[in-house]
């Protein structure tokens, strides 16, 4: 793609963004932490590995299709703020803080809301709008899958994120991404074997190498395919465009070998 192209996509990004996200991001409690984890999931990938695990198909699987776009098939998973330092210094460990987030004893002590049963979280209070905008990122919003409630409950709800900033600023970024260099690839290596240094070459490309640094790939299956694409940002830059500026590096790269499969709809 020549530059001007990629200009008008960076445009046609800013447009969506500003149509996603109507107000910023802001943590009311618990502010004092410095990064947050990015979780795209790659939904055909993740669809197989159910599958291939035989564990029980949500409706946004068996009922996947085709479509043309195929970036429609990166997706959200969530938006994750580190152990803020005032959790820390209660005696909650990183350790901890992953497997429990907001439900962390002795704060934040938000009630725990386990994996198997999303739907036992409280509604997140989202607008209508705004869970409109949602469920086309995020298959597993809504319905019976309640995933878009199970995130707030674990990542969001402590920190008095109002629901439809901290859900915009997903849309933002997911819409960011699909537009950059990594959608291209993504859309142009669709159902096929790649690279992690061809994956890395795209997000350089977008972003540059810090962005490259911050990076996670998680993968399942043997052969491998692709269930997630992480990237590490700093908490200052959360309400800009996505840019140079925004990325932490981070030294886990995750699970993902030296290649792996973009899955295309359908099992194998």
């Amino acid at each position: 793609m020549n530059k001007i192209g990629y200009g008008i996509l960076c445009v046609l990004a800013t447009c969506a963004a500003s149509l996603a996200q109507a107000q910023p991001l802001v943590a009311t409690r618990y502010a004092d932490f410095d990064r947050y984890v990015l979780a795209l999931s790659w939904q055909t990938g993740f669809c197989q590995s159910l599958h291939a695990e035989k564990r029980p198909e949500p409706d946004e699987c068996r009922l996947q299709k085709e479509q043309a776009d195929k970036t429609h098939f990166l997706t959200v998973h969530g938006l994750w703020p580190s152990l803020p330092k005032s959790v820390a210094a209660r005696g909650v460990d990183e350790r901890r803080w992953v497997r429990y987030g907001c439900a962390s004893r002795p704060i934040p002590n938000a009630p725990e809301v386990r994996a198997s049963r999303k739907c036992d979280a409280e509604e997140t209070g989202l607008s209508l709008e705004m869970a409109a905008k949602l469920s086309d990122v995020m298959p597993g919003a809504g319905g019976n899958s309640c995933l878009d409630r199970y995130e707030y409950a674990r990542h969001g709800v402590c920190f008095g994120f109002d629901p439809d900033a901290w859900f915009g600023t997903m849309v933002r970024m997911n819409h960011e991404v699909k537009a950059s260099p990594v959608g291209t690839f993504l859309a142009a290596n669709y159902g096929k074997t790649v690279s992690r240094s061809e994956m890395t070459a795209a997000v350089e490309k977008a972003w540059g190498k810090n962005a490259a640094k911050s990076l996670a790939l998680r993968c399942d299956g043997n052969p491998a395919w692709l269930t997630e694409i992480q990237f590490t940002l700093k908490a200052s830059t959360i309400n800009a465009p996505l840019s140079k500026s925004s990325f932490v590096p981070q030294p886990h790269p995750g699970n993902c070998g030296s290649t792996f499969t973009l899955d295309a709809v359908g099992y194998d």
